[in-house]
């Protein structure tokens, strides 16, 4: 009896061990991307005169939001159609060349996360901004898995720290700030009403001098990222200044990013979807 107790103990406690060394290798991955291949093909593209370049880039190498990249597809198609652009959609890194890149009037990292470019195209997209190109990203794209300074210093502004674990996800108001910028924030309620997984970054974007266009008050949330065992240290939130949409002049060019966007809901949100084209037209301008 005592022997198969102790071969009970000793089986449970090695699936605990295993589970956690997964757990661990998991969330490694999350922060430091997955196995990377870098696409250096350059893709035929045939872009036309007449209508402005959209990139639409969705590839990742580290926690893949797949819900939210797969519904925002056609929804940004629809846009495109709305407003006469020419959109391009892909997940391979070889359009970021210094030739195709010219073309392009706005690069979007749609949920984009990991090391997803090598370099030399991470040089190419850094010159393409600051030549007068814009660069948008919607919410994985500053989860500070990229390991790119230039990327974390121009589009997001702040380092990531972590996200509510429970609950993950949180409904709050999301507020104006009153100095933004008109085009990107025309015909969205004020305030509005979202649900969405709320990063929290050990800095506010606002002391980088970026642009503060939408915040929640970060004090109607509860903030806590710890996850036992493996995360610790991650209760703290950014207080009732909690900015979710912020954008900067960078060079010649733009650049906007938001935290929301985590899953499919949001594109079902008419607010965001207007927030998304209000700040794709403003690049354009």
């Amino acid at each position: 009896m005592k022997k198969g107790l102790k071969i009970i103990l000793w089986s449970v406690l090695t699936i605990v061990i295993l589970l956690g060394i997964l757990m661990a290798g998991f969330i490694y991955k999350i922060k430091n991307g997955f196995p990377v291949f870098y696409e250096t093909e350059a893709p035929k593209i045939a872009f036309p005169t007449t209508q402005a370049a959209v990139l639409l880039f969705s590839k990742t190498t580290g926690f893949r939001h797949g819900a939210s990249i797969d519904s925002s597809k056609p929804i940004i198609a629809d846009l495109a159609k709305k407003n006469n652009w020419f959109l391009y959609e892909t997940e391979d890194g070889g359009v970021f060349n210094a030739e195709q890149l010219s073309k392009f009037k706005t690069i979007i990292f749609n949920n984009s996360t990991g090391r997803v470019l090598n370099d030399e195209q991470q040089k190419a997209l850094e010159q393409y901004v600051e030549n007068g190109g814009s660069l948008i990203g919607i919410h994985g794209s500053g989860d500070n898995s990229h390991h790119w300074d230039w990327y974390v210093q121009n589009l997001i502004g702040a380092e990531f720290s972590h996200h509510p674990i429970n609950p993950q996800f949180q409904k709050t108001d999301v507020l104006l700030e009153p100095k933004a910028d008109s085009l990107i924030t025309a015909q969205i309620s004020q305030p509005w009403s979202h649900t969405d997984e709320w990063y929290v970054f050990f800095e506010n974007p606002r002391k980088k001098g970026f642009n503060i266009l939408y915040t929640i008050n970060g004090e109607t949330i509860i903030p806590n990222g710890d996850v036992p065992f493996l995360a610790s240290g991650k209760t703290f939130g950014m207080g009732k200044d909690h900015p979710v949409a912020w954008c900067k002049n960078i060079g010649k060019g733009k650049t906007f990013y938001t935290s929301m966007g985590h899953d499919e809901s949001v594109w079902k949100d008419g607010n965001f979807v207007q927030l998304i084209e209000n700040a794709i037209n403003w690049t354009l301008k």
